[in-house]
Order: C-alpha cells, then sequence, then structure tokens
C-alpha cells in the first residue's frame, strides 16, 4: 500500500481548514517565532559573543522546522501566504551558517555558554527529536518545492547520528521518540539504508537500559521494557505515539513481522481502553501520561494537540501496512475532533490540552504556566502545538487515499481531486455535515481497475450505485469495492447515512458511568451553557431524545455547521449534601429545557463558559 500524495482538497470544511491555515495560523506562528526568540536563538550563534538563549527549553529549534514543513506545503502548492517564502529563506539560511563542521545542529547547545555540552542530556535534551523535525521539513521541502538546501542540511546532521550512534557506536536511544520517523522517510528519500538501520537500532534498544532517566520514572519514557514486550501504550501521549509511528514505519520497510504483532496489540489495547471518545490520547496533566486503562476523566482529560497528530500518524501507518479500514476510522474520529478542536474559529488562538467538560473555573495552561487563559491561547512558552497544526493542515491531502495494485482506496471524503498514475477522479461531498459522495472519474486508465471505498463503522444502509444503477455488494472489513473498466464521465455516488447516535461507555470506566455523549458521521457533539436554559450539570438525556434530535444547518457557528436540537430533562441536585443519602424512588424531572449541541470542535468559540460532551443519563 502507498499513499496517493497528488490529492488536492478543493472546498468543503477541510479547504475552509486550509485557507484558514494559510491566511491566518501561518502569519500568526511566524510572527509568535520571532516574538518569543526562534529565530533569534539562530542568529544569535553568528555573534562573536552569543547573547542569552530565549525561552526555557533546549529543543525549541523545533517549532521552526514544523512551520518549514508545513511551508514547504503551501509554497510548492502556491498557496502561501506573503511572507512565507521570505521566511523560509531567511530560517534556511542560518541553518547553513550556524550548522557546526561535523554536522551537528542546535542553538541551545552550540552555545559555548550553554549549561550542557551537546548529548550530554539524551534523556531531556532532545537533539534527535529535534533532528526527526529537521529531516521531516527537508524532505517536504525537496518534495514539494524541489528545494534542497534543507536537505543538505538535514543529512549532515543524520551522518553525524549514524557515525556516533549507529552500528558499533553509542548503544543510546533520545529520550523524546520522533526520529525514527524521520530516519525512514530519509532512507525514502535518498535510499541510503544506513538511516533505515539507525530507525530500527532506535527502537530496538529503548528499554534496554541505555537512557538515564530524571524527573520521570522509565514509563514516562516507554523505556521500562523492550517495545516488543510493552503490554499497553504507556507513558507521555506524545511519545509513545511516535515511538508507535516510527516503530511501523521500520516494518513497513522491513516486514518484520514480530514488530507488526506488537504494534497491532498495542493499538487494540489503546483502542479499547484508554482513548477518549474524541480520539484524545493522554489522561494525566502531571506528566501528560496516557495512564491506566480506563482511566478518562473527563474535565481533566488532557488529550494534547500533539498526540492527536501523533495518534493519525500512527493510524495512517497502520492503515498502510495492514490496508484495514478500522484505523481510519480512528484517525477520522482524532481529525475531526481531537485534533479540531485544538485550534481557534480564527486560527490565530490554540488549546493545548482538550477536555472533553469546562466548569466555569478551568483555566487553558500547557503545565508550565502558574495561570493561564480561560479559553485558548494565543501562544504557550512550550509552543509545540501549533506549529504541529501548521503543517498537519497543510499536509493533510497526502492522507486521504492510497493505492495497492490496481486498486485505489479513498480513504477519507471531501470534496477534492485524486491523481493517480492509472486515473483521476473528482470528489464531491458536503462530509462531514453530510454522507452523500460523488465520484466522477476524468481520466481512466484503459484497463480494469477497483475503486475501494471506506464504509465508516459508525453508518449502516450504506448505498452504492455507478452511473444510476444500484450495485447490491456488501462492505467487506470495511471497504465497498467496485471494479470495471472506467469511462471518462463515470459517476459512482455513496450513501452514508448520518444517523444521531447516543454512546454510553464501559462499566470499568467510572468518570462517564451513568453519563451519555452524542454523535452524529465522525463528529461528537457537546453543549455549552450559551445553548441550554438549565444549569449544564442539571441536564438528563435518554435515548430516544438523542436519537430524535433535530439537525439543523447552523450558519452563525460555521458555514455549513449542522447542530442538534433536543429537548433534555432537567434534575437539579436534591440536597446540597456532597454524599447525600440516596432516596428509594428515583428523581422525576422538575422541567424539560431546549437545548442546541454543538460540534465539540467548535466550542470555546464564544463566551467562556460550561460545557460537556457528557451528560448525565436516565
Amino acid at each position: 500500500m502507498r499513499p496517493v500524495s497528488a490529492v488536492h482538497i478543493t472546498g468543503g470544511l477541510l479547504r475552509q481548514w486550509q485557507r484558514r491555515n494559510s491566511e491566518a495560523t501561518i502569519p500568526h506562528t511566524i510572527k509568535q517565532l520571532r516574538a518569543a526568540g526562534n529565530v533569534a536563538n539562530l542568529e544569535r550563534l553568528l555573534a562573536e559573543k552569543p547573547p542569552p538563549y530565549r525561552g526555557r527549553y533546549p529543543f525549541l529549534d523545533t517549532d521552526l522546522y514544523k512551520t518549514l514543513e508545513g511551508l514547504a506545503y503551501e509554497i510548492g502548492a502556491g498557496t502561501a501566504p506573503t511572507g512565507a517564502q521570505e521566511f523560509f529563506d531567511e530560517v534556511v539560511g542560518l541553518l547553513e551558517q550556524v550548522q557546526s563542521e561535523d554536522g551537528y545542529l542546535n542553538s541551545r547547545f552550540q552555545d559555548p555558554d550553554a549549561p550542557k555540552q551537546p548529548w550530554e542530556d539524551i534523556a531531556w535534551g532532545h537533539e534527535l527529536y529535534t533532528l526527526g523535525h529537521l529531516i521531516q521539513a527537508a524532505v517536504a521541502a525537496n518534495r514539494r518545492m524541489g528545494d534542497g538546501r534543507l536537505l543538505a542540511v538535514a543529512v549532515k546532521f543524520a551522518d553525524l547520528v549514524v557515525a556516533r550512534f549507529g552500528v558499533g557506536g553509542e548503544e543510546v536511544t533520545c529520550g523524546h521518540p520522533e526520529v525514527e520517523m524521520a530516519l525512514v522517510e530519509l532512507f525514502r528519500e535518498t535510499s541510503n539504508r544506513d538511516y533505515l538501520v539507525q530507525a530500527q537500532l532506535f527502537v530496538d534498544r529503548r528499554g534496554r537500559g541505555h537512557l538515564k532517566h530524571s524527573i520521570f520514572p522509565p514509563e514516562y519514557f516507554q523505556d521500562h521494557l523492550p517495545f516488543r514486550d510493552l503490554p499497553s501504550v504507556t507513558g507521555h501521549a506524545v511519545r509513545m505515539a511516535y515511538l508507535a509511528a516510527g516503530a511501523t514505519d521500520v516494518y513497513l520497510e522491513t516486514r518484520d513481522r514480530s514488530l507488526l504483532q506488537t504494534l497491532e496489540r498495542l493499538w487494540d489495547d489503546m483502542v479499547a481502553t484508554k482513548l477518549y471518545l474524541t480520539g484524545g490520547l493522554g489522561s494525566r496533566h502531571s506528566d501528560e501520561a496516557i495512564g491506566d486503562r480506563y482511566e478518562l476523566p473527563s474535565e481533566r482529560s488532557y488529550s494534547e494537540t500533539c498526540a492527536a497528530i501523533a495518534t493519525m500518524q500512527w493510524a495512517w501507518r497502520m492503515f498502510l501496512a495492514t490496508g484495514g479500514a478500522t484505523y481510519l476510522d480512528v484517525f477520522e474520529r482524532v481529525l475531526f475532533n481531537a485534533y479540531a478542536v485544538g485550534l481557534s474559529l480564527d486560527g490565530r488562538a490554540f488549546f493545548y490540552d482538550n477536555p472533553l467538560q469546562r466548569r466555569p473555573d478551568h483555566e487553558q495552561r500547557s503545565g508550565a504556566e502558574s495561570g493561564g487563559e480561560l479559553l485558548r491561547r494565543s501562544w504557550f512558552g512550550c509552543p509545540c502545538c501549533p506549529p504541529n497544526i501548521v503543517r498537519w493542515m497543510a499536509q493533510l491531502g497526502d492522507y486521504m487515499a492510497a493505492e495497492r495494485g490496481d486498486t485505489l482506496f479513498v480513504a477519507a471524503y471531501a470534496e477534492a481531486r485524486i491523481e493517480t498514475d492509472a486515473l483521476t477522479l473528482t470528489m464531491e461531498t458536503a462530509y462531514p455535515w453530510d454522507g452523500d459522495v460523488r465520484l466522477v472519474i476524468d481520466r481512466a486508465p484503459g484497463r480494469s481497475y477497483a475503486l475501494a471505498l471506506r464504509v465508516p463503522a459508525w453508518t449502516k444502509d450504506v448505498t452504492l450505485a455507478v452511473n444510476g444503477e444500484a450495485v447490491t455488494a456488501a462492505p467487506r472489513d470495511g471497504w465497498l469495492t467496485v471494479e470495471r473498466e472506467w469511462a471518462v464521465g463515470d459517476e459512482v455516488r455513496l450513501g452514508l447515512p448520518m444517523s444521531v447516535r447516543a454512546h454510553g461507555s464501559h462499566p470499568y470506566l467510572d468518570a462517564t458511568r451513568g453519563a451519555v455523549a452524542v454523535t452524529r458521521g465522525p463528529l461528537v457533539y457537546c453543549v455549552e451553557q450559551q445553548d441550554s436554559p438549565a444549569n449544564l450539570d442539571d441536564l438528563v438525556l435518554g435515548v430516544p431524545q438523542i436519537i430524535d434530535a433535530h439537525a439543523e444547518m447552523n450558519q452563525d457557528l460555521l458555514p455549513g455547521a449542522i447542530t442538534l436540537r433536543l429537548a433534555a430533562d432537567v434534575i437539579p441536585p436534591s440536597s446540597a449534601e456532597l454524599y447525600p443519602e440516596l432516596p428509594a424512588e428515583p428523581v422525576s424531572p422538575q422541567a424539560t429545557a431546549p437545548v442546541t449541541l454543538t460540534p465539540y470542535f467548535l466550542w470555546g468559540n464564544r463566551r467562556p463558559e460550561a460545557m460537556r460532551v457528557w451528560v448525565r443519563s436516565r
């Protein structure tokens, strides 16, 4: 299975997001990177006596690299905002000038007055983590822009790492996985197998006593057991998902079955016991960790935006490895919920953590600040999430389709144009607001060729027609496949009914026992206080009320957005006691309240009031 890189999103919600990324988020991010000192940290190294490093963390170069990766996609597509090319050239020029002769590159540790030397603190220095993001930006620039300057910088640094930490070298591994994915991609770009071997070494070395731990225990670093022996996803959520994604890349190139078996086991356990309804990963603020099985509190859900991106990266690679549609179901759930919620409607403010419930006194923070904003923030002391959003949104088209032999797998639905060596098709749809999808063949392969269309697990009674004639084939393993010799102008229509659904939670999941959540299509819904006349804590919903909810378009929130209207029961507390004695008979509702549910990803764009995904259930 290989991804189709020539997918152009042309309209609908995803195009709205990409346009916002180019017009608002990228200019805002560049402005913030300058103000925070990320660019100045490189410039200072050109001075005979460098001024002090700006920022608390030694890995702030990564935020430049992630931004450059996003810019490479935008510049290559001709959609970059004014000033993007100049910023790209400026930063690349600085990197070329300040890189050490041996290839080392890190604006914190290249300072003669730095408190630590290069490679002195492999657990927290994050030099290999930053190299990973540098490589990914460099590969994107080479592929999308035809600009190899950054690739030369990245190769020089990667060669240093191979020489120092490769076969026969120092047996270390980075405290923050990420470089594994990047090294495999660098191997694909350059055909230099040393990079693949290095990625494999880093995966296999973890958990074998090579990393010195401080502040947090080995589990935090996924370093308490060899990767293949991990019983469950654990520790720092972003680290875990990046590590698993990198290991999947290694499998895709080596076909090591023991690695795939480990990945499938870890994935299945995560989805069954550790993933939020929104697709968020990570329940603990203290160490940004995943937590135990069924430890999924709503109001203190961490679900870092970077963890959402990392989970999608892992999901996509698992799909490429297996062809499994279930991985794409999770990818989609994360995309439209746990990831999308991290950015404001105007594209200039961000959530770092993404709770499923907000109480009136909840503050936003990355974990290091002493206080926080009531809603999204314009930037963070550890600003890993905003540039991650920039690069992911810019490259989203690369995660919509894949090809294997004479079969095109349509993995995601949006207004788009998909081009492969064999054919070109146009896709029209209002997805995720509507489940009707129309595909038109613009260029035919001239031979028998199959279209495999993903059928999300949330839908029933799917319909399919080709040139107006119904196709009676049933979905198989999440795919509806039509094979024929296509002609230009052929039309395929796929119908994915979007009913409103009520969800409970596993009985072991204490935090949401006795509560219900609402979804429609791939979207999770929530209720904000401004959309309910009654206190959110007093609302009670039954399944009949949910499935009878009225879906209606709400242009005030977002063009094309669908909200849900229903009547909720209102049952205030019978006592002010924290732990009252329960009455013998069930308490009856005092009233009903008209309530509007909005897509979870849109919450927090109005007044900073209470919000709930999970509501008390009858």
